[in-house]
């Protein structure tokens, strides 16, 4: 899937919980999303989007979510 799709359906997800009041809960919720309904490979190309490309495109705290709380093992990082 092309990484603009990814970008643009992450951002989705994250307009969904960046007003939540906890913040860091937004991010654990946003990640246990990605993990649910994600495909593994989305979730790869996602991941290597934020690590090679600082996220590029993905508001703040999605970015934040997948850094903090998604890594290559597909296991959500819980706080």
């Amino acid at each position: 899937m092309k990484i603009e799709h990814l970008v643009t359906m992450a951002n989705q997800i994250g307009d969904f919980f960046k007003y939540f009041p906890n913040q860091a809960q937004a991010k654990i919720d946003i990640a246990q999303h990605l993990e649910h309904f994600w495909a593994s490979s989305m979730r790869d190309q996602i991941l290597a989007h934020v690590i090679e490309q600082n996220g590029a495109g993905l508001e703040p705290i999605v970015r934040d979510a997948i850094k903090e709380h998604i890594s290559s093992n597909q296991k959500i990082n819980y706080i």
